[in-house]
């Protein structure tokens, strides 16, 4: 039988033959020293008691550190309105990325409109031409000012430069929730965007510079479920013992919703295109989303980002790429293979010159 402890909520599994059915035991819980209690009373070998997450996830509660109460962890659309609520709180998607995405969707806007927004924020113009310089685009120290870097490198460059100067900040914090180091969820945003970009080019090029940007943000919910996952630790790490659900799975049946879910509205108010945000909330579910090609390949860069172990913390290797979604844009194995190895030579390399 396993049981839970109702103070730290860690499993135990005892052998019904050492569990005396039809009597009242307790003992003190070796992780908490909780005493834990079960009646067997009531009980015999074939009467099944409810499984552990079952009795936890009607419980939902936690002892704060902070407080000597215990309080009920919300789920589903409380916990969701809560979350949007406190959404001006929330870490901004930074505001140059937003300007410089507005001039480069301009066609009568120029470089020098690109560099004027750029050098308003130095740190980010800093980055850009560090990034500029980078192994990976072969201009090892030429590049000297933002305006330099939009004629050698080109438009479509600079503005992917200013996309990931401004994510590196974003998306480059330690994420305790979902067990990722910093750095790890830049690295995995990185190769989604570079793999979504090469799909792009192969199928359809005009959306190169979509695909791009929505693979960066892709995972930007995580950011926004990280701290509420921290609170529900044990719950999380009790879902997926058995080694036969993910991460995904555990945040739909604990939080109510999943991260691409909670993103698609946290995006909105950041001025994401729509375009994007259907990319975003359906990565996991593209069937879902009623054909959209970007949003197919987002799925598809993803899921071979997850396959490839890069960057992807508790969210494992047990993701697969829906085999309609293959059949739709035609790709075949081969060329996957090649999109996977040349975006993670290319994130290596960025990564080389960032650190």
């Amino acid at each position: 039988m396993k049981i839970t402890c109702s103070g730290c909520l860690k499993v135990y599994n005892i052998p019904d033959e050492r569990l005396k059915f039809g009597e009242r035991i307790s003992f003190p819980c070796p992780a908490c020293t909780s005493i834990i209690e079960i009646d067997l009373r009531s009980k015999s070998k074939s009467q099944a008691p409810p499984s552990p997450f079952q009795i936890s996830r009607e419980k939902q509660k936690i002892e704060s550190p902070h407080e000597s109460s215990t309080q009920e962890l919300l789920s589903g659309e409380a916990l969701k309105n809560k979350i949007l609520r406190s959404v001006p709180d929330l870490p901004p998607m930074p505001q140059v990325m937003i300007k410089a995405r507005e001039v480069m969707n301009n066609p009568r806007s120029n470089f020098k409109e690109l560099a004027d927004i750029l050098e308003v924020d130095q740190a980010m113009a800093a980055r850009v031409l560090k990034l500029s310089n980078s192994a990976y685009y072969g201009l090892a120290g030429k590049v000297s000012s933002v305006q330099h870097a939009s004629v050698l490198l080109g438009y479509k460059t600079l503005g992917e430069l200013v996309s990931m100067a401004g994510s590196s900040r974003l998306l480059g914090k330690t994420l305790t929730g979902y067990q990722m180091e910093a750095g790890d969820l830049w690295s995995h945003s990185l190769i989604v965007a570079f793999g979504s970009r090469a799909i792009a080019s192969k199928k359809l090029p005009e959306m190169e510079n979509d695909a791009f940007s929505a693979g960066l943000i892709h995972d930007a919910g995580k950011l926004v479920l990280d701290n509420y996952i921290g609170e529900r630790t044990s719950l999380f790490n009790e879902y997926i013992s058995n080694g036969e659900q993910t991460f995904l799975n555990a945040e739909k049946e604990i939080l109510g919703f999943d991260h691409g879910e909670i993103a698609a509205e946290v995006c909105k108010t950041w001025k994401i295109p729509n375009s994007l945000i259907t990319a975003i909330r359906y990565h996991h579910h593209p069937l879902r989303s009623h054909g959209d090609i970007l949003t197919y390949i987002v799925h598809i860069a993803d899921s071979l980002a997850l396959m490839s172990g890069i960057g992807t913390g508790l969210d494992g290797m047990q993701y697969r790429i829906e085999a309609k979604v293959l059949e739709s844009l035609k790709l075949d194995e081969n060329m996957l293979t090649d999109v996977i190895h040349e975006t993670i030579e290319t994130v290596e390399k960025l990564r080389e010159s960032m650190n």
